[in-house]
């Protein structure tokens, strides 16, 4: 329970918030519980905006990591007429940055500055004249081309972001929301994504440029600087950036499995045979490609009937040295929700959106479900490859490769293409 005691004085309000959650009334909470609970995406009451400690006006920043791949936090940033605005005082330490928002931009953000002899002066400025309209908790910032197509939107620029946001633990484990630097597009289901998995909706910075002529914005936190963190950003490692080191890709994949609906998958620690038998059928998923040739689908098909015939005989085997597996042939955009009846669920005026939006199933979801119980990943390079981050544990990807032309990066024969083999890498 939280209390407000106000003050009013000279025509002047001050308003204080007072926590006493835990001893209040008759109410009883564990602490130690309640930390536990941070694991489990619950509430944690030192990162509420309720008991809001960040009383200054001034703006503030973190940064994390080298300059060439760098991520910022800044408290109370400023947004004005299309551009972000740090307000400081004369003295105050400003670290140095270097942002670089957008895996497509090789040039960092630009953020102007302005300085006041005094916080006097500052807060006067913010309250009196700007008035600006708050944008609470925190938001994550990032530009995104191509975002019609999911495999760019997930990863050349959301996941690229969750990993930004990472780096200030433990605010990826909460609802933030997402300004997204993205072109108009009329049909972009992957912006629905982008505000589920942040939990908080997204904000189209177009959007926001229109609505900033001549009037203030303030962000409570913003997160930025995502833009080395993007699948073709390659490492010396050869991995996804922040797969391994920062766990990104399994955090990664546990959010776009919560966020979408999905109760925890299973663990597997140590093999890929825990929660497995050998009287199990392994379900093996070839995953339609464009690159595939007509030759190559005949060939695919040939060797699905051979592995479901076999599969087909000795399905009814007692003693099996090996599990058996069927394969299927998907095309991901025939995947459909499957949903009951709603006409008898009707909107509202007030309704901001479907009344059944956190209630139902959409194409997303519905190829979401058919990951999570894929055990064999097949298909070649590109779009195809987008998904497989989001395998359960165990679960094994295989990369047919796809054959450039000849004449294609200036060669003289045509040659096979293994790309997005890394994109597993962590999970």
């Amino acid at each position: 329970m939280f209390f407000f005691i106000v003050k009013i004085k000279n025509n002047n309000i001050q308003t204080s918030y007072i926590s006493n959650i835990i001893n209040s009334l008759n109410l009883t909470i564990s602490t130690e519980s309640l930390t536990n609970e941070t694991n489990k995406y619950s509430l944690y009451f030192t990162y509420s905006s309720l008991i809001y400690s960040n009383k200054t006006l001034e703006t503030k920043i973190q940064c994390l990591g080298p300059l060439y791949n760098q991520s910022c936090l800044f408290k109370n940033l400023y947004y004005v007429d299309n551009t972000f605005t740090i307000l400081t005082i004369k003295g105050s330490y400003i670290p140095e940055f270097y942002i670089r928002t957008d895996a497509f931009n090789l040039w960092p953000i630009v953020l102007k500055k302005r300085e006041f002899d005094s916080y006097f002066h500052l807060e006067i400025f913010v309250r009196n004249i700007t008035n600006p309209r708050r944008i609470p908790y925190v938001t994550v910032y990032f530009g995104q081309p191509w975002h019609h197509n999911i495999g760019h939107a997930l990863f050349d620029g959301l996941y690229s972001a969750y990993v930004a946001l990472i780096r200030f633990s433990p605010r990826h484990l909460y609802p933030f929301r997402i300004l997204a630097g993205i072109d108009e597009c009329n049909g972009c289901w992957s912006e629905d994504v982008y505000g589920r998995f942040g939990g908080l909706g997204i904000i189209k910075q177009s959007v926001l440029n229109k609505l900033s002529k001549g009037r203030w914005f303030i962000f409570d936190e913003i997160i930025m600087g995502s833009g080395t963190f993007c699948q073709r950003c390659t490492q010396p490692n050869l991995q996804l950036p922040g797969g391994v080191e920062l766990n990104a890709s399994r955090l990664f994949r546990d959010r776009m499995y919560q966020q979408h609906g999905f109760i925890h998958s299973l663990i597997r620690r140590k093999s890929s045979s825990e929660y497995r038998t050998s009287h199990d059928i392994l379900q093996a998923y070839v995953i339609h490609n464009k690159r595939f040739t007509a030759n190559d689908r005949k060939e695919i098909n040939n060797a699905i009937n051979e592995i479901n015939n076999y599969t087909n005989s000795q399905i009814n085997t007692s003693k099996l040295e090996w599990p058996l597996i069927h394969v299927s042939y998907l095309y991901y955009n025939q995947v459909k929700a499957q949903n009951m009846n709603l006409t008898q669920i009707n909107a509202t005026l007030s309704d901001s959106r479907s009344p059944t939006y956190e209630l139902i199933e959409n194409d997303f979801i519905a190829q979401l479900k058919i990951l999570r119980q894929m055990d064999i990943h097949i298909t070649g390079p590109g779009t195809g490859q987008m998904y497989q981050t989001f395998l359960s544990d165990g679960s094994v990807s295989i990369n047919l490769g796809g054959l450039r032309p000849q004449g294609l990066e200036n060669t003289s024969k045509a040659y096979a293409s293994y790309l997005e083999q890394h994109m597993t890498s962590g999970t």
